[in-house]
C-alpha cells in the first residue's frame, strides 16, 4: 500500500492539470492594474498542483504493477480517442519534479512587470501542459497536452525574454515545430498500422501487431520527434540559445521540465509503442547520446556566460539520460529517470542562482567579471556549489 490512502472517487490526475488550467482562465478577468492578485493566484495554484503531485506520490502503491489513478472517458469513441490517464513509477517521479520546479518558478516570476497577465497565462498554460503529458496514456491527448506545452515558450521567450530573444524564440519554435512535424508522422503509421484504429497506448502496448519493418521506418520519427525537445545531438542548438534568451523562471521549466518531456517521449511514446523498431535503431542512437555528452560538456568547458555553462551542460546531461534509455535494461532505466530528476532540480536551482541572485544585482553573467563573488554573496555562491554537487 501507499504511505497514505487516496479516495478513488476523486479524480486526482485531472485535478493536478486542472489545478493549472482554471487559473489561467481565472486571470483572464482580473484587471490589468492587480498585478500582485495576478502573481498571488499563480503561485497559490502552483503551490496547489505540487501538494497535488506529493499526495499522488504518497498515495502510489508501489507494491503494485502497471498504471495507478487510472482515469478513463469515452472522447471520440469512432476514431478511438480516449480521455485516458494513469501514472507509473516513471511518470509518478516526473509529475512531483513537475511540482517543484514549477512551483519555484512562479516565485521567480514575481518581478515581471511587463504585461504580466499575458505571461502568467501562457506560464501556466504551459505547465498545464507539461502536467497533461506525464499523466496521458491516449497517444492523441498525449500530443494535445504535448503541445501546449511547447507553443507558449515562443512567445515567453519573445516577449519577456533577454540576450537575442527574438532569434533564440524563433529558433526554438522551428526546431520543436519540425520535431512535432516528425513526431505526428510516427503517431500516424502507429494508428493506422497496428490496424486497432484506437490510441489507447495501453492497448497499443499490449498488442503490437505494427509489422516490424514498419517500425524500423517510422521508429525514427517518432523517437527523433521527441528527442530534439531533449536536446539530442545534431538536434540540439537550439537549447543553449533559449535557455540564454528566455527569462528566469522559463528556463527554469525549459531546463528542468521539459527538456525531460522530451525524453520521456522518447520511452513513453516511441520505445513503448514500437519495442522492435526500438531494437533495431537504438544502436545508431547510442552513438548519437556519446556525441551528446561529449560535445556538450566541451563547449560548456569553452563557455564565458553562466546561462551558456548551464544550457550545454544540460545538454551534456541529457545527453546521459539518452545513453540510459537506447541501453534498454531496467537498471539503466531506472537510472535515467534518477538523471532526469536530479538534473531536474540541479538546472532550476542554477538558472534561479543566475537569473535572480547574481544578473539582476551585478547585471553581468560573465564569469571572468564575477571573480570573488562568493566573499559577498556566500548563500548565492553555497547554492550554486550546492547545485554542482548534484
Amino acid at each position: 500500500m501507499g504511505l497514505i490512502t487516496l479516495s478513488s472517487d476523486i479524480p486526482w490526475l485531472s485535478l493536478v492539470w486542472l489545478s493549472l488550467l482554471v487559473p489561467s482562465v481565472l486571470i483572464i478577468f482580473i484587471p490589468d492594474n492587480q498585478q500582485q492578485l495576478m502573481r498571488i493566484v499563480g503561485t497559490a495554484f502552483s503551490f496547489l498542483s505540487l501538494v497535488l503531485s506529493v499526495l499522488i506520490f504518497l498515495g502510489y502503491d508501489p507494491s503494485v504493477a502497471g498504471f495507478q489513478f487510472v482515469e478513463r472517458l469515452d472522447w471520440m469513441p469512432q476514431i478511438g480517442i480516449t480521455y485516458l490517464l494513469g501514472v507509473d513509477g516513471i511518470s509518478l517521479a516526473m509529475l512531483v519534479l513537475n511540482g517543484v520546479v514549477i512551483f519555484t518558478g512562479s516565485l521567480m516570476s514575481w518581478n515581471i512587470d511587463r504585461r504580466a497577465k499575458e505571461y502568467w497565462i501562457l506560464l501556466l498554460l504551459l505547465t498545464t501542459g507539461v502536467y497533461g503529458v506525464f499523466v496521458s496514456l491516449d497517444l492523441f491527448l498525449f500530443f494535445v497536452f504535448y503541445e501546449l506545452a511547447v507553443l507558449p515558450m515562443y512567445l515567453l521567450i519573445g516577449i519577456w525574454g533577454s540576450t537575442r530573444k527574438e532569434y533564440g524564440a524563433m529558433k526554438l519554435t522551428l526546431f520543436l515545430m519540425a520535431g512535432s512535424a516528425l513526431a505526428i508522422i510516427g503517431m500516424l503509421a502507429i494508428y493506422f498500422g497496428s490496424g486497432l484504429r484506437t490510441f489507447d497506448m495501453t492497448i497499443l502496448a499490449r498488442n503490437v501487431t505494427i509489422s516490424g519493418a514498419m517500425q524500423r521506418i517510422f521508429f525514427p520519427s517518432l523517437f527523433l520527434g521527441f528527442a530534439v525537445l531533449a536536446g539530442m545531438f545534431p538536434f540540439h542548438t537550439w537549447s543553449p540559445t533559449g535557455h540564454v534568451a528566455a527569462p528566469t523562471a522559463v528556463s527554469m521549466l525549459h531546463a528542468g521540465v521539459l527538456m525531460k518531456l522530451g525524453a520521456y517521449g522518447c520511452l513513453r511514446a516511441a520505445m513503448w509503442l514500437m519495442p522492435s523498431g526500438a531494437r533495431d535503431w537504438l544502436p545508431i542512437i547510442a552513438v548519437l547520446t556519446i556525441m551528446n555528452v561529449v560535445y556538450g560538456a566541451t563547449i560548456a568547458m569553452a563557455q564565458r556566460d553562466a546561462k551558456f555553462i548551464i544550457g550545454y551542460s544540460s545538454v551534456s546531461h541529457m545527453g546521459l539520460v539518452m545513453m540510459a534509455l537506447a541501453a534498454g535494461t531496467q537498471i539503466a532505466l531506472l537510472g535515467a529517470v534518477l538523471q532526469m530528476f536530479a538534473h531536474g532540480i540541479m538546472t532550476a536551482l542554477f538558472f534561479s542562482v543566475v537569473g535572480r541572485m547574481v544578473y539582476e544585482r551585478t547585471h553581468t553573467r560573465q564569469l571572468p567579471e564575477l571573480g570573488g563573488l562568493g566573499k559577498v554573496m556566500p548563500f548565492a555562491a553555497f547554492m550554486f556549489i550546492l547545485g554542482g554537487l548534484s
